[in-house]
């Protein structure tokens, strides 16, 4: 809304009016308005939960310091998703599909969240929302972005061609060193996505239907990309939410991962580093940088109470909501194949859980009697029955996390 409101104004040669127009400026004033209401409300809304009593329901594992969150306020996540959406309604395009989308992942997800979480502390049933309905939510958003990606006109990629061709149009653009060029550009529908480590390092997802033949492969491409959508969102939300058992370690992970995501943004979104980079420049995205800054202020302004000891934790309204986004901003700028790699931590959390309970299973039917493969699931709980400290485990999560992300970014120029 501020933006429009500074647009105005800079028609009118307002002083000062035309810093708007910069994304580095408003990102930077999301982050600063994401922290400062994520610390100064934060405690506020905690006090509230306290005297609700809405208390974390915690049941006996035998883990450690366990027993000792019993009580703890739950369903923090609101603080969170009031800290993003407050400062991406002031300061960005609100127009911008990208940013609809967002502001769309981000009520839905947490709306599903906090469903659930009411569920579990007011109905006192310690399983929440069924598992059918949740999965049902996560499917319906991932229709929402894939058919809203695939048939928006204004999610597009733009790519050069030669001037000889006589297409598309031309465009001025301002090189790294400031130098103002022209380049001829065609904008495109595309299902390409980025593909880590590879020279050509792009994967059309009609590849995976030419069996059906070239026409029918493009009229019907659009199912196999809503399909993958639906998965991706479901994958890295429930990652996420499995995430959450430790303090600070969900919300640590998040913002590493939306720090990585805010660089791919900027590079993807703007012409002269896409091609510098030789990565597919994609229109309109670096407005998610703004959205990324609120997201990053929001989650380290969270941490300061969610850090050991947890003064409140998130609930499935932050997990749910933070995996959604950074699923839905993934496949927004077309690198949602980078998710295994940068969000290896959720990924790892996730696969032992399905490895145990397979293993268990498996183990029950050929020997009556079901056996482990780690101490306990997800992975995090299995380091406490080892004897690990929790905050040692939560930091060293965190530097596996730093890595990872810093392995994302190398993937732009190492294939």
């Amino acid at each position: 809304m501020l933006y429009y409101l500074f647009e105005y104004l800079n028609e009118l040669s307002f002083p000062g009016a035309g810093m708007f127009q910069y994304i580095s400026f408003r990102a930077a004033a999301a982050i600063i308005t994401s922290l400062i209401i994520s610390l100064l409300f934060g405690k506020k809304i905690i006090r509230r939960l306290q005297k609700a009593q809405i208390g974390e329901v915690v049941r006996d594992l035998g883990l450690e310091g366990q027993m000792q969150k019993k009580g703890t306020p739950t369903m923090g996540g609101i603080i969170i998703i009031a800290s993003i959406l407050i400062p991406v309604l002031l300061f960005a395009k609100l127009n911008n599909v990208y940013i609809i989308l967002m502001l769309i992942t981000t009520i839905w997800c947490g709306t599903i969240g906090f469903v659930d979480d009411y569920i579990k502390v007011f109905k006192k049933n310690k399983e929440g929302m069924p598992g059918k309905f949740k999965v049902f939510g996560q499917i319906s958003l991932g229709l929402i972005v894939g058919i809203t990606l695939y048939f928006s006109d204004d999610a597009i990629i733009r790519e050069r061609i030669p001037v000889e061709t006589g297409k598309g149009s031309v465009e001025i653009v301002e090189g790294i060193n400031g130098e103002e060029q022209s380049i001829q550009v065609i904008d495109v529908k595309s299902t390409k996505t980025t593909i880590p480590f590879l020279k050509n390092n792009e994967l059309d997802y009609q590849r995976l239907v030419n069996f059906l033949g070239e026409e029918a492969a493009k009229k019907w491409v659009w199912v196999v990309f809503v399909i993958i959508v639906i998965f991706i969102i479901t994958a890295v939300s429930n990652g996420a939410n499995l995430t959450d058992g430790l303090d600070g370690l969900a919300t640590g992970t998040s913002s590493i991962i939306g720090v990585t995501l805010a660089v791919l943004a900027y590079v993807s979104g703007n012409m002269i580093w896409s091609d510098y980079l030789n990565i597919m420049y994609i229109p309109h995205t670096g407005e998610l940088v703004v959205f990324a800054a609120a997201f990053i202020g929001a989650t380290i302004g969270f941490l300061w109470y969610n850090s050991f000891p947890a003064q409140v934790f998130m609930g499935d309204t932050g997990s749910l909501t933070l995996g959604g986004i950074i699923a839905v901003f993934a496949i927004a700028i077309h690198k949602e194949l980078l998710i295994p790699l940068l969000c290896g931590i959720f990924l790892m959390e996730s696969l032992s859980v399905v490895m145990q309970v397979s293993f268990f299973k498996y183990t029950k039917r050929k020997y009556g009697e079901g056996r482990r493969i780690f101490k306990m699931s997800p992975l995090h709980h299995h380091y406490q029955k080892s004897g690990y400290p929790e905050p040692k485990i939560v930091t060293r999560f965190w530097i596996v996390g730093i890595l990872l992300a810093v392995l994302t970014i190398v993937t732009l120029k190492i294939r």
